[in-house]
């Protein structure tokens, strides 16, 4: 009896340690799809408020807004927005690791007054390649995203022995603080790994992090977002790792934009849009935002207010000498409240299900 009583404990504890295991791994589709259908069909955009020329400006404790983020997220919650997009800084982790998480707690604040849940994203290879805590530089007229900056800073690559710590202890802590934060939608961990031309050089940083975040194990979903269709060897990881599909597509043809929907439904995991909306791609509120409705995608434009990003200027054509295009790129309001496009307010509210 004894014996067998030690081999059931032994049996027990190893099954606990399996169970935990595969808790610590990916959601299981069932466990998703669960998840995404509690949610109901959201809308929301990329979010910084246009004050911020970057997440250094947006979270640094000398340039945080709560005046200006409360006012933009009435605008959010008048068009029916349920989530916002929101870039996080390692930067100001590193220099200011218990200021930063106070300001994503009064955000958090601001959301829930608005009905907004935001999902979170820690690394990103888009844009300069280089930052610095304090003062953030000021705008390049004309010019797409003059000064959003990789995260972590492209320099500090080199030397993974020192950075790759300092990261995880970044990640872990976030995550130990708001992994039971019911305010949060889902945290999205590194934004277009590859891009930037630092392709492979990406991935053990891609790596890294899910670990990371799989050992945490929040209760909110991760997910790290599908940009390039030619990443395979990333898309395979990110679709193995991920518990929700996230993906981008700025693509004007609705043809491409059902493709992709119908492609990554085959992984039987539901599936979020975290970058979309492009007007002078083609790729603009009319046409896409019913396409992700009708197959009950979560649509996340990129751009909400127009500010010190610049994003009503194109990515690849810059225009020093125009204070505001004919067309904007992105973004939907300006800073007095006003809209780029009344029939754009129209369509989304008419989508989201508010009544004027």
């Amino acid at each position: 009896m004894k014996r067998i009583s030690l081999i059931a404990a032994a049996a027990a504890i190893l099954l606990a340690g399996c169970t935990q295991k595969q808790e610590q791994g990916q959601w299981s589709p069932e466990k998703a799809q669960a998840w995404y259908d509690g949610q109901g069909w959201l809308a929301g955009c990329d979010y910084i408020p246009a004050d911020a020329i970057n997440q250094i400006e947006m979270w640094s404790d000398s340039t945080y807004n709560h005046d200006l983020i409360e006012k933009e997220l009435g605008w959010a919650q008048d068009i029916g927005f349920k989530t916002l997009r929101v870039y996080l800084s390692s930067i100001v982790y590193e220099n200011d690791p218990q200021g930063l998480k106070d300001r994503m707690d009064d955000f958090l604040g601001i959301c829930r007054e608005h009905s907004i849940r935001p999902l979170f994203v820690f690394f990103d290879d888009c844009w300069n390649p280089d930052s610095q805590y304090g003062k953030q530089p000021e705008p390049k007229s004309g010019i797409h995203n003059s000064g959003w900056v990789q995260d972590p800073p492209v320099p500090a690559r080199a030397d993974t022995l020192t950075l790759f710590p300092k990261l995880e202890t970044y990640v872990k802590d976030i995550l130990t603080t708001f992994g039971d934060d019911d305010r949060i939608l889902l945290w999205d961990l590194y934004n277009e790994p590859g891009n930037s031309w630092h392709l492979d050089a990406s991935l053990p940083l891609l790596r890294n992090v899910f670990r990371w975040a799989q050992e945490i194990r929040p209760s909110q979903p991760i997910s790290a977002g599908l940009w390039n269709h030619d990443l395979k060897t990333f898309n395979d990881f990110q679709l193995r790792n991920s518990d929700v599909t996230t993906y981008h597509n700025y693509s004007g043809d609705p043809e491409c934009q059902q493709n992709a929907i119908d492609t990554l439904r085959t992984y039987g995991r539901p599936i979020i849009c975290t970058e979309y909306m492009a007007r002078t791609k083609g790729c603009t509120f009319q046409m896409a935002m019913p396409i992700l409705k009708q197959n009950n995608v979560a649509a996340i434009n990129w751009g909400f207010v127009a500010g010190k990003t610049n994003t009503i200027f194109a990515w690849d054509t810059p225009l020093p000498d125009i204070t505001e295009p004919e067309v904007w790129f992105h973004d939907i309001f300006r800073q007095d409240g006003t809209p780029f496009s009344e029939e754009e307010i129209a369509t989304i509210k008419e989508l989201t299900g508010v009544r004027n």
